[in-house]
């Protein structure tokens, strides 16, 4: 915010998207709740909030679905479950508050959000624990916001806050599975008439199930067989965004090989189709892992061997280090993305 010269507050518009990290810190600091029983509060970079409950701890989390419109209240249940996951903790009971567009809203559109979030809930062994609903004024498209709330057992937490220099950093699945499903279900039309064919865009919408945007399983894996210290799902802001986040929980630096990020070929074509960074662009599914290095090759066997490509991208430093990538041998800036690639296409 400043002042021109005629003395008017001017201030700018916030780009799509997160917040910028900035911002966000500095709201959170005046504003985040204080309570004995809160472990991990309001702090940018963690996954949900974790509350003692005694021998165990509460698990906290919401998320909207802003970008899709298809299939979004399976989104919203397996994005939520997934924040639950990469903390150690089991998903247990959603919430959801669903908002249907005046005018467009009809008993088919509300039966089928609620049908999806009743199949991505049974998937899980989540309950449906309740919620809200209502036709809303302004909208241009239904809107679901999930919370998702789980357990874990004290010992078993996992926070990004964990990560240690001379850790190794593990991406499980390739990148970014939710953005190259997306952009075949959200640019159907638009892909048929640059040549694409149905079978092939039918094929690359499925990615939403297979591989799959849900990591739950992946992380129990990973937890059950080595000494994780950091996990986390990279969504808004893609794998890049995902990296730094970590940094910034754990108070450490990175170095990221970005050759050895694996990239969907499907997601590559569609992302220079339509001119977006694929390490940019939203991508759950993919699960980070951060651990010691002499535990790298029992997870990466038992992820393997459960069907979950598993590719070693870096190594955590010193926060004095910094965050860099290297690129074809050569040291470069870690990526950084204002907003994510995706909302490019919805500009």
């Amino acid at each position: 915010m400043r002042m021109d010269d005629n003395g008017t507050i001017v201030t700018h518009q916030l780009p799509v998207g997160k917040l910028p990290a900035e911002l966000l810190e500095s709201l959170l600091r005046r504003y985040g709740g204080r309570d004995p029983r809160l472990v991990v509060g309001p702090k940018a970079g963690e996954d949900a909030a974790v509350i003692d409950f005694g021998d165990r701890y509460l698990l906290a989390k919401t998320d909207p679905i802003t970008f899709a419109t298809d299939e979004i209240g399976w989104y919203a249940v397996n994005v939520n479950a997934n924040d639950i996951a990469v903390m150690g903790g089991q998903p247990r009971w959603f919430l959801a508050t669903i908002l249907l567009p005046a005018g467009q809203a009809t008993p088919e559109m509300a039966d089928a959000i609620f049908a999806q979030i009743y199949a991505a809930c049974e998937e899980m062994g989540i309950a449906l624990a309740g919620g809200h609903t209502e036709v809303t004024h302004g909208l241009d498209r239904p809107l679901v916001i999930g919370a998702m709330l789980g357990e874990v057992r004290r010992e078993r937490l996992v926070t990004k806050a964990g990560a240690r220099p001379g850790d190794v950093v593990v991406l499980v699945k390739p990148v970014p599975i939710e953005g190259t499903a997306l952009i075949a279900r959200e640019k159907r039309l638009e892909l048929r008439a640059r040549g694409y064919s149905d079978d092939w865009i039918l094929r690359v919408a499925k990615f939403l199930h297979d591989p799959g945007i849900s990591i739950a399983k992946p992380a129990q894996i990973a937890q059950k067989t080595a000494p994780i210290h950091a996990m986390h799902d990279p969504t808004e802001g893609g794998i890049a965004t995902g990296l730094m986040e970590i940094a910034q929980a754990a108070g450490v630096g990175l170095a990221i090989d970005l050759d050895a990020i694996p990239v969907l070929p499907e997601g590559r074509r569609l992302c220079a189709e339509f001119g977006l960074d694929p390490l940019g662009t939203i991508a759950s599914g993919s699960l980070l892992a951060i651990l010691p290095e002499e535990n790298v090759p029992a997870l990466q066997s038992a992820l393997e061997a459960a069907g979950y490509p598993v590719a070693v991208i870096g190594r955590v430093q010193e926060a004095k280090e910094g965050l860099w990538a290297f690129q074809e041998g050569r040291r470069v800036p870690l990526p950084r993305f204002l907003t994510d690639e995706i909302a490019k296409l919805f500009q």
